[in-house]
């Protein structure tokens, strides 16, 4: 992940500051109100779903590796009591590789008409670019946090809902899969953004069903690393405020409003975008944000070789998780 964009328009900046400012006292009040609700999210789960992914290596495009985790993917929902289907088709790269690309979509109770759509992408990036290490820069990345953690968070919610399901709502997952196929730094190539989740713009562009609609989404990306901390990232404060404030103030009630501070973070190129822009469904991005790192704001471990299991905290996925958890049990 990701195209980070520090620059938004100034109609943009004032929409938000005036949303903060006439939903403050309408957030407090709100978690006065709500109480905690559904099971306890299994953090050790979560941290065994990501190391298994981890131990098929880097699910870069193409590989063996790739194959594998996604058939494991798909079973696991599968096991959890999921209708699981999958988008394939041949996408090019920026580079003109053609890349076998597999989104994983896996539907619990399908015949519930409101739906919740959770997503996160299971690709790993192919070259360490960011790495301190020149010498790394173009191996591939295990992708712990930046990939795996996400459908980790994603397998537990559902082993959750089916072992202890009193939600109103459907829930979809959504494995997107080529996303970190983007211009890499050493590359000459230009990067418009548009190199990046290539997984998620097919499946905008191509829903299954054709109609298919959401009350809204929220996206997963590196939500398991040492020293997290999610700030309300700006394409989703632009396109979905409301849904920010619904999971910032779950995270409050479940006692986790530590690690979703309310401050707004950076504007990212995501899998979240095209969701938005073009399925229309009101999508938002966790993701960690870290303002004072001088590797990278995504970050000590992204885009490195060091984004392994070693630096995965379970106290971090078990913060998101519950968060999702409240979510879904306070839909009505």
């Amino acid at each position: 992940m990701k195209k980070l964009t520090l620059i938004l328009t100034a109609i943009v900046i004032m929409n938000l500051l005036t949303a903060c400012k006439s939903n403050k006292a309408a957030r407090n009040d709100e978690t006065v109100k709500v109480l905690p609700v559904g099971p306890a999210f299994c953090a050790d789960s979560a941290f065994a779903f990501c190391k298994t992914q981890c131990d098929f290596g880097p699910r870069t495009m193409n590989s063996e590796a790739h194959d594998k985790c996604g058939k494991w993917i798909a079973q696991k929902f599968e096991e959890f009591g999921c209708s699981v289907t999958t988008q394939d088709v041949t996408l090019t790269g920026y580079d003109g590789t053609p890349l076998r690309c597999s989104n994983i979509i896996a539907q619990y109770k399908p015949e519930r008409p409101a739906r919740i759509l959770i997503c996160a992408h299971w690709d790993s990036r192919p070259w360490a670019d960011n790495d301190p290490d020149e010498a790394n820069w173009r191996k591939p990345v295990i992708a712990a946090n930046d990939g795996a953690s996400g459908i980790a968070v994603m397998l537990e919610v559902a082993r959750q809902l089916q072992q202890s399901d009193s939600t109103a709502v459907g829930v979809d997952f959504i494995c997107f899969d080529a996303e970190d196929w983007g211009v890499p730094q050493w590359s000459d190539a230009p990067d418009r953004g548009d190199s990046w989740a290539l997984g998620a713009q097919y499946w905008a562009n191509n829903r299954q069903p054709a109609d298919y609609s959401a009350r809204f989404g929220i996206l997963l990306d590196m939500v398991g690393g040492q020293g997290a901390r999610f700030y309300r990232e700006q394409v989703s404060m632009h396109f979905a405020p409301s849904i920010v404030d619904k999971v910032w103030a779950a995270a409050e009630t479940v006692g986790f409003g530590s690690y979703f501070p309310r401050e707004d973070g950076a504007q990212i190129t995501d899998d979240h975008l095209p969701v938005n822009e073009i399925a229309k469904i009101p999508t938002i991005d966790i993701i960690s944000y870290y303002p004072d790192c001088a590797q990278s704001t995504f970050g000590p471990t992204w885009h490195t070789v060091k984004d392994d299991m070693e630096h995965i905290d379970a106290q971090t996925l078990l913060a998101v998780g519950q968060t999702i958890i409240q979510v879904l049990y306070s839909e009505q």
